[in-house]
């Protein structure tokens, strides 16, 4: 599970629904890729950091961790 996507995803206040409609994907994709099933492509990455405000490269990174990846807005999101 991408657990700093749910984190980011409940900070924005917002469904999986209004995220994927907001990205251009289905909400099964999207509810995919925050599961950690399914990875997205450059493109989808892009539109689901644009969508939710956070740098999209995160998804390639051999391990995520919050901390030092979020500028002030960000903080608190662990």
């Amino acid at each position: 599970m991408r657990i700093w996507l749910k984190q980011i995803r409940e900070r924005n206040k917002m469904t999986h629904e209004q995220v994927a409609k907001k990205s251009g994907i289905s909400r099964s994709f999207y509810t995919h890729i925050e599961n950690g099933t399914k990875d997205p492509g450059v493109t989808v990455a892009k539109a689901l950091g644009n969508s939710l405000d956070f740098n999209w490269t995160l998804f390639f990174e051999s391990e995520c961790h919050l901390k030092g990846h979020f500028d002030s807005r960000h903080k608190g999101v662990i």
